[in-house]
């Protein structure tokens, strides 16, 4: 809802779409499972004022002799990119099947799923796509967890300890900005994941913001980002990083 807001200020009409992808999910991820809620998605927006909601299914989106793929390198092949093989080029072509659908002129998408928001910033620009692209800052809960469809998944006990996950990466960024090592702020965060009981950490890292290549000295716009597994939710995050003026 928070993109829909920015949208109508930037736009005479909002459409949103909904779909949930089977080509960004791997062979062992919660495709079956991940929350759907289409009625009560639909009463929200009809509220807000959209102008078109389209909800595709599977079978328009890729019928029988679907044979195309689209693979962004350099912005996809770190983070996620590494821990979910396959999972951006899925991204890339069902973004680029739903600009051709829908034709807008702004598509805005949440900064909560930043190396995302880098691929389609990447794929525009190299396809000549004439869209232009709006990252929405992350919204949060009062103690700083960003908002997700996954955090349904979290028991009362794991969401509390959720909350180390924002507060990790905002220790470690204020840390990096004051000129700590980068090297030691990652591996704190990442041992305070651990201590919140998280059963796994897949990466904490430091990139360029445009980029998304590690950085090993801070001296223009970075972005710290990390994932890590508790319960059966896996979790993303990230924080922007900016050297001192």
């Amino acid at each position: 809802m928070a993109l829909v807001g920015e949208a109508r200020k930037r736009a005479g009409h909002v459409v949103v779409s909904i779909f949930v992808n089977p080509k960004q999910f791997g062979p062992n991820e919660d495709l079956a499972s991940y929350p759907r809620r289409a009625a009560k998605d639909s009463a929200m927006l009809n509220e807000a004022g959209v102008a078109v909601l389209w909800v595709p299914d599977v079978e328009a989106m890729y019928p029988a002799d679907y044979a195309t793929n689209i693979s962004i390198a350099g912005v996809s092949d770190g983070l996620d990119g590494a821990a979910r093989p396959g999972h951006f080029d899925g991204v890339a072509t069902v973004v680029a099947k739903l600009f051709n659908q829908v034709r807008p002129d702004v598509a805005l998408f949440g900064e909560k799923d930043f190396q995302q928001l880098a691929v389609i910033r990447r794929m525009v620009a190299d396809l000549d796509f004439g869209i232009e692209i709006v990252g929405v800052p992350t919204e949060r809960e009062e103690d700083g967890l960003a908002l997700s469809s996954r955090n349904v998944y979290l028991t009362p006990e794991e969401r509390v300890q959720a909350r180390a996950l924002p507060r990790a990466l905002g220790a470690a960024a204020a840390a990096i900005e004051s000129g700590g090592d980068i090297a030691e702020a990652l591996a704190r965060a990442e041992a305070a994941l651990i201590e919140a009981r998280f059963q796994s950490v897949d990466y904490v890292a430091l990139c360029d913001a445009a980029t998304l290549q590690p950085v090993t000295a801070l001296q223009g716009p970075a972005r710290l980002l990390a994932a890590a597994r508790i319960g059966a939710a896996r979790l993303i995050d990230n924080v922007p990083v900016m050297p001192k003026q």
